[in-house]
């Protein structure tokens, strides 16, 4: 049996909360989540814009404080000990805040004497972070000719200029490139592998969390609804999706698709039909002939398995919608 939230030590682990809570005004944006994450995982915190992400991360980074519950971070309570849980994290959050009129050298720098280092100790770490982020030339440029993409990496650099145990990364890729995001992903794998770093990761970014996460938690309307590893949360809908891409409106049709042998359930979205079904390849025909028959223009159907969206629209009946940051 799993030992309770309360009763864990925080020294052990590197993340504990115990019903936190954090409110503003009337709106309660962190309602009593209970987390334990250990040394040396990738957790992935994964849930849409105003779900309650960024509040708890902040929480935990001693940028605000909690309005009931505790938390702790490196094993010290982030409201009694927050000079303790700094010197322990690197943070990267979703604005980078960066002096567009220094080089990349002189910034991590900076950041290396405000941790107490000495000169001799921040040429080595800045010489070591610069192996393990890829800024290349650039470092000796100004910020301010950074790319976005340069820009996230500078920062995530910054964040492990004084070795922290714990790195938090604020939806590190919003807003970038593709290529900018499969760079920024190679970068937290290497930080995990190589260096065995506990990383806490935010998204709204369903390929993310899948890919780089040991476990990944859901929140949604400020509550932790679901956690497990990325295969058990897909697994725990144990079904295969057959997913009609159409044009038209047909609630007759739809109504159809629920009465066919097999079929679990039938989710209707604008320009999309999903058929969940026990047996896919079963289904399939008997889909496709049951659309024929209706009012829609079907302009593809596909069989595939579930993902964490779909493992989101159980758990909440709404998909995860990417948008401006929160």
């Amino acid at each position: 049996m799993p030992v309770p939230t309360e009763d864990r030590d925080p020294s052990h682990y590197a993340v504990v909360t115990r019903r936190l809570v954090r409110r503003y005004g009337a709106v309660t944006a962190v309602n009593g989540i209970d987390l334990t994450i250990e040394k040396g995982e990738v957790y992935g915190f994964l849930g849409p814009n105003g779900a309650g992400k960024s509040s708890l991360v902040r929480v935990l980074c001693t940028l605000l404080r909690p309005h009931g519950g505790a938390a702790f971070v490196a094993g010290h309570d982030v409201a009694s000990e927050p000079t303790a849980v700094r010197l322990r994290i690197g943070v990267a959050l979703q604005e980078a805040a960066l002096d567009e009129r220094q080089t990349g050298r002189e910034l991590l720098a900076l950041q290396g004497r405000l941790y107490g280092l000495d000169r001799g100790e921040v040429r080595r770490r800045v010489a070591q972070v610069l192996e393990l982020v890829d800024i290349g030339d650039a470092i000796d440029r100004r910020i301010g000719t950074y790319s976005g993409g340069m820009k996230r990496r500078l920062d995530l650099a910054a964040a492990l200029i004084h070795n922290p145990e714990v790195l938090f990364l604020d939806e590190p890729t919003t807003g970038l490139d593709p290529l900018s995001r499969a760079s920024v992903w190679q970068e937290i794998r290497r930080l995990n592998a190589e260096l065995g770093m506990t990383v806490f990761l935010t998204t709204q970014y369903l390929d993310e969390a899948d890919m780089l996460a040991d476990r990944v938690g859901i929140i949604a309307r400020g509550e932790l609804v679901a956690e497990g590893t990325p295969a058990a949360l897909k697994h725990s809908i144990g079904r295969d999706l057959i997913v009609a891409e159409v044009e038209g409106h047909d609630p007759a049709g739809v109504r159809r698709l629920e009465t066919l042998q097999g079929v679990d359930a039938v989710t209707s979205d604008p320009g999309r039909i999903t058929v969940s079904t026990l047996d896919g390849p079963a289904g399939v025909s008997a889909v496709a002939i049951a659309l024929h028959q209706t009012a829609f223009d079907v302009k593809s159907l596909t069989l595939r398995t579930p993902t964490l969206d779909d493992v989101f629209m159980e758990l909440t009946g709404s998909h995860i919608a990417v948008g401006a940051p929160q």
